[in-house]
């Protein structure tokens, strides 16, 4: 079993009076992920499937005495699905104010259906985590640096979903199922969306601009619905771990884009799933852009802890642009990425006359290792 990172730090926060909560898209392993958890804790846990209808009827309107019966001698809970349950708000926060030896962990697929129901009833009593496809580094960790450097290309355009990384052969199959499955049919049944040929232009549209800024203005006028319809379903889609929004940095520069925002998505192979392409990287010419959402879309999942990092891109109405800024407290760091590592690159003297303390860095196809995580 691949094993997953996240893994040690839910493992540090059980046991703390807190309901633990993960979210993640469907089949990045959240349910094999707390099974091993539990395992190594303790092989005598209770594990309730939301899907399930006795178990949504004995975890909805139900009070601690009720659940006493139901838990026994458990101390460590495992609901799955925990989104399915009506009034799982209600119920984990009973668990947390009186059942406080009993250890819940509940999971769910998307950060809408859960959190949501769970927001008000459990403030100050819970513990958040995201689980995202495999990184990088897992996989380094799994089989190897020189194996996983070795698969780099093939990362790029197949991506990071468990199944697509032990199934190799049938990467490209595995990955428009998985691309099928929950990016229209899940999502479309979250919020009763009725329009699946206005979600898949989307798609296509923030696929197709992976790396340039987005205007959802543009976009609306691209796929022919109303703007707050595209609001409302890239929103939908940044809730269910489809995409991720980098917003602009601005500082004190008049010519500065305040407002603006780049789309990228968690996973290589779900954006290339829904342009159609799996050509290999000699044959692209969006590689920048590949390059670009793998680099950061890796950042991001080696951030477990709760880093004060504030992440933006930067650009001006000359169209000069960084491609990626982290803040922390008050300290910029810039980054360019470049995929081949032999083109130069000069950062624009407008940023770093207006931010002179910044440390600037480029990242490309042999020096990436430090920069998600490995060295």
């Amino acid at each position: 079993m691949i094993l997953r990172e996240l893994e040690t730090y839910m493992e540090l926060d059980l046991f703390k009076n807190k309901i633990i909560l993960l979210f993640g898209p469907r089949q990045v392993g959240k349910t094999t992920i707390i099974h091993s958890l539990l395992n190594k804790i303790d092989k005598n846990y209770l594990f309730l499937n939301g899907d399930e209808s006795d178990v949504q009827e004995s975890l909805s309107n139900t009070n601690s005495s009720q659940l006493r019966l139901l838990f026994g001698k458990h101390k460590l809970i495992f609901i799955d699905e925990a989104q399915r349950i009506p009034n799982i708000g209600l119920t984990l926060k009973i668990i947390a104010d009186i059942l406080k030896d009993v250890q819940v962990i509940a999971s769910g697929s998307s950060a809408l259906e859960i959190a949501d129901k769970t927001q008000e009833t459990l403030t100050g009593r819970k513990f958040e985590f995201q689980l995202f496809p495999l990184s990088f580094k897992e996989m380094v960790n799994h089989h190897g640096l020189l194996e996983e450097k070795r698969n780099l290309e093939h990362r790029l355009i197949y991506g990071y979903y468990p199944e697509v990384v032990t199934n190799p052969t049938d990467a490209q199959k595995i990955v428009k199922l998985i691309s099928n499955s929950y990016l229209y049919k899940d999502i479309l049944m979250l919020d009763n969306l009725k329009k699946p040929a206005i979600l898949q232009k989307i798609l296509k549209a923030l696929a197709l601009q992976v790396g340039s800024e987005v205007s959802f203005t543009e976009i609306s006028r691209l796929v022919g619905a109303e703007y707050h319809t595209v609001e409302k379903y890239i929103d939908l889609l940044e809730k269910t771990f489809v995409v991720f929004i980098l917003p602009a940095f601005s500082g004190n520069e008049r010519t500065e884009i305040r407002k603006g925002k780049k789309i990228y998505f968690y996973d290589n192979g779900v954006r290339n799933a829904i342009i159609g392409n799996f050509s290999p990287v000699r044959q692209r010419t969006d590689i920048g852009a590949l390059w670009e959402n793998f680099l950061i879309a890796e950042r991001m999942k080696n951030n477990f802890e709760e880093v004060l990092n504030r992440r933006y891109f930067w650009r001006t109405t000359q169209q000069q642009e960084i491609d990626y800024i982290e803040e922390n407290a008050g300290k910029l760091k810039a980054f360019e990425f470049k995929w081949n590592a032999n083109k130069k690159v000069n950062f624009s003297k407008t940023f770093l006359r207006a931010y002179p303390e910044t440390v600037t860095e480029v990242v490309n196809s042999s020096n990436y290792l430090s920069f998600i995580g490995v060295e």
